[in-house]
């Protein structure tokens, strides 16, 4: 049994080593016990300051990209380098927390999903005021007639075939959004779970609610591709 963890990273050389840190915790102790081959897999998204050698310090694979394209173009060309029954997207941010992965991948081992979502606690304090959550959560329920809470999450599990079968990755902010509709499409089993990882989040100052209305477009526009795409 292998899992393929990819790791999608921009600039983050800050957070890298200790969400590495953190899985190599997962390495070995859960993977160890149940026999598991854990790949982990950097991709650096053109990054400018030290993600990649830092990244290849602590003990990942590093993907190196030249040119910063995006998460979506990031997971594609890492997907092209992992050969796992499972494979995990975790974002570069979540440090220590990233040790929480296990729980991602326990439904799918036990055959009882194909694909995992992490359930994040809410925050302390809110740190916008739910446009893009709401847009997510009922867009998905639009299509799917599914209630997902945690649509956004970008710590996620998949059975390989899913992946296969789904296609393309979307671009931009929508992408959690694009894939979660297309894969209850198409009939898989999607489970979420309660997980204690954390990781940056954008606050209610001009910074954020900039990309919190790139967010909300990036998935609007989506939703209006999948309504053109499925003929609603």
């Amino acid at each position: 049994m292998k899992i393929s963890i990819l790791i999608p990273a921009f600039n983050e050389e800050k957070n890298i080593e200790q969400t590495l840190k953190g899985l190599e915790d997962f390495k070995n102790t859960y993977c160890r016990e149940n026999q598991i081959d854990l790949d982990l897999l950097v991709i650096d998204d053109g990054s400018v300051d030290q993600t990649c050698i830092k990244a290849s310090k602590a003990g990942a694979r590093v993907l190196e990209l030249k040119e910063n394209k995006g998460k979506g173009n990031a997971l594609r060309e890492g997907l092209k380098n992992v050969d796992g029954y499972i494979i995990v997207f975790l974002d570069a941010d979540l440090r220590e927390s990233s040790a929480e992965a296990y729980k991602l991948v326990l439904p799918i081992l036990k055959d009882e999903a194909d694909v995992v979502l992490a359930r994040f606690k809410p925050p302390g304090k809110k740190k916008g005021f739910g446009f893009v959550k709401a847009l997510a959560f009922y867009g998905v329920m639009f299509f799917t007639g599914k209630e997902v809470t945690s649509a956004l999450s970008g710590q996620r599990a998949f059975k390989k075939e899913v992946l296969d079968a789904i296609g393309t990755i979307p671009e931009g902010f929508g992408i959690e959004v694009g894939m979660l509709i297309d894969i209850l499409k198409k009939g898989f089993v999607v489970t979420e779970v309660d997980v204690d990882m954390y990781h940056d989040v954008t606050g209610r100052n001009l910074k954020g609610f900039l990309h919190r209305g790139k967010q909300f477009w990036h998935i609007l526009k989506v939703l209006i591709s999948k309504m053109i795409y499925y003929g609603v």
